[in-house]
This record gives structure tokens, C-alpha cells and sequence, in this order.
């Protein structure tokens, strides 16, 4: 896959060398990079990679970012910021204020926990005028991916794309939903990884 970036540009190459200097592998193929995305945060890489996003969509009149909770936050909210746009995150469980008939809902299954939840948003949040960013730390299996454009589909908005930090390529999930027509920009995408032989990128 053609990458979209200038080869000037460094800050795609510096995730990918973070995530090789960094990343930790568990077993079950868990990828750990929670020293610098998903526990403690490098706000500085984070508000580099939101610019990569901006550059990505800008020309999308893009209105609304979402992502799901909770290690995808910090990069989309920066991101809102470079479109200078609200940004919903979808909740993991339906809280007390909550009515029954005032949410859109799709089911998620998480490979990281390997549980299954409901993504929640209010339809407060989206409407068919919306012009949805959907942001997010990972893309493996799609499943997130999925429920996160189910509910902009179920709101009446529209997908203009989504921006994904790190694709783990070979788990399927990225073909599943460009399969669907939903474009599909990932800043990293690792081709296999392995924790004796480390990571190969694409």
C-alpha cells in the first residue's frame, strides 16, 4: 500500500520507531505501547500525529470527531482541535442519565479484554448534518471500527473517514472495513510482529 505521506515528512517514521523502541508484545498478540499512547501519554507525538490526521481530511468539511473510550481520546481531542470541532466519544456502558430511547448503541467486541459491550453515544451528539471523523489508538479486527460507523449510520451523519494510529494489518480488520467503503488512514501499519524478531512495518 502506496503511503500518503511526503518522505520529508518525519513524524509517521518517528511513530513507527516508538512503537519499535517501545512496543511490548504479550502473548495472545497484545501489543503494549502504554508508555506513550495508552497509560502515560507523549502529548507532543500525540499533537504531531493529529496534524498528520488534519492533513489527511482537511479537505472533508469535516464537522465531528468520534472515537470510543478511552485510549483513543487523546489523539482524537487534539484532532478536533486542528478542525476546530466538538468531539464524542462513545461510552463502554449506559450511565444513569441515560434514557432508554436516547442513544445509539452498536455491539463491540474487544480483542485486547476479549469482552463484549456496547458503544454508546447520545443522540444529542450526531445528526444527518454531521460530518464524521471517526479517530482511533488501533485497528485490529475492525470491531470497534464497525460499531463506531454503525452509530454515525444510525444517526443519519455521514463517514468521512478514518484516521487510525497503529493497523495491525494482518488481523484483517482494515480490509473488512475498506471493504465497505469507508477510506481507511493509518499512520502505522505493521505487517507482522513478533517478540523475538520485533516489528515489520508496511
Amino acid at each position: 500500500m502506496k503511503k500518503y505521506f511526503d518522505p520529508e515528512d518525519k513524524t509517521v517514521k518517528l511513530l513507527e520507531e516508538r512503537i519499535a523502541k517501545d512496543g511490548r508484545i504479550f502473548e495472545g498478540d497484545i501489543l503494549k505501547v502504554d508508555n506513550f499512547l495508552n497509560h502515560q501519554i507523549d502529548v507532543d507525538l500525540m499533537v504531531k500525529l493529529s496534524r498528520e490526521f488534519y492533513k489527511l481530511f482537511e479537505k472533508d468539511n469535516v464537522n465531528k470527531v468520534l472515537t470510543i473510550e478511552a485510549s483513543g481520546i487523546a489523539v482524537a481531542c487534539l484532532t478536533a482541535e486542528q478542525f476546530g470541532c466538538p468531539l464524542v466519544f462513545a461510552k463502554k456502558s449506559r450511565t444513569s442519565n441515560m434514557g432508554n430511547n436516547e442513544v445509539y448503541a452498536s455491539p463491540v467486541h474487544s480483542f485486547t479484554h476479549n469482552n463484549d459491550y456496547n458503544a454508546i453515544v447520545s443522540k444529542n451528539y450526531l445528526s444527518p448534518s454531521d460530518r464524521v471523523l471517526i479517530i482511533d489508538d488501533f485497528l485490529a479486527k475492525g470491531s470497534a471500527l464497525m460499531a463506531l460507523s454503525d452509530i454515525v449510520s444510525q444517526s443519519g451523519a455521514t463517514v468521512v473517514g478514518a484516521g487510525i494510529l497503529i493497523e495491525k494489518v494482518y488481523q484483517g480488520g482494515g480490509d473488512l472495513i475498506r471493504s465497505r467503503g469507508i477510506r481507511v488512514e493509518s499512520l502505522a501499519r505493521i505487517a507482522s510482529m513478533d517478540p523475538v524478531k520485533g516489528f515489520v512495518f508496511e
